[in-house]
């Protein structure tokens, strides 16, 4: 009987020592800037930019995306903001905070995105390149 952990266990471990890793710096960028929706706007700028970077690389989406941007953004806090603001008898903030939230969360991934793709010079040499007809 072998002591030494399984293929995909030690392929998981590595995985969650990448999300972890990621999760900390996150978590403490957080914790410094002390308002959510500048948290939760910039994890969704950041997040777009992983996502046009990784694309075939997975280390980089456990650490950055799923790590560092998960960890930097929270939808448990966006809630209770919501509801806070339900509670204290405006609605009309929830519904602002709502919207900012969602309208602005979609278009800084996109906006992150089209900056990621400029950054990363493969994918923006491809997109340059004439297709054929």
């Amino acid at each position: 009987m072998s002591t030494m952990p399984s293929r995909s266990l030690k392929g998981d471990l590595r995985d969650l020592a990448l999300v972890a890793g990621g999760a900390i710096p996150g978590a403490l960028l957080r914790w410094q800037l002390e308002a959510d929706l500048v948290a939760n706007m910039l994890g969704c700028l950041l997040l777009g930019v992983v996502l046009a970077q990784a694309s075939r690389r997975k280390k980089l989406m456990l650490w950055a995306g799923i790590g560092f941007c998960g960890a930097l953004t929270t939808f448990s806090t966006w809630m209770l903001d919501l509801v806070r603001a339900l509670l204290a008898g405006k609605p009309g903030d929830g519904a602002l905070l709502l919207l900012a939230s969602l309208a602005g969360g979609v278009a800084l991934v996109a906006l992150g995105h089209s900056i990621g793709m400029l950054l990363n010079p493969r994918k923006r040499d491809r997109a340059a390149m004439p297709k054929n007809q």
